[in-house]
């Protein structure tokens, strides 16, 4: 089952914005990510930062739509072995 989890500070990814709350849903397809994803922003406050792993390849439609839609900031995508790492800064 997909899980939130905080992330330790000094996550190693060598970004300007580092996650606090990780959410996995990696073996998950459409409509799974995005809601799950949906469901975390909506938990999360401002200044929080979501890192969303995935490897279902619609999510790389889905997820900046969804970032977009609730106003929140899609920092970066790192794309690696079929996984997709998305972060998103929690904006409201």
């Amino acid at each position: 089952n997909p899980h939130l989890w905080e992330v330790e500070v000094g996550y190693p990814f060598g970004l300007f914005v580092e996650p606090t709350h990780k959410l996995d849903v990696l073996g998950h397809y459409c409509p799974v990510p995005v809601s799950q994803a949906r469901k975390a922003l909506t938990d999360l406050g401002l200044g929080d930062v979501l890192m969303v792993v995935a490897d279902d390849p619609e999510t790389m439609h889905d997820m900046p739509l969804l970032v977009e839609r609730l106003g929140h900031r899609l920092v970066d995508i790192h794309k690696s072995a079929g996984e997709f790492k998305f972060i998103i800064e929690v904006c409201q």
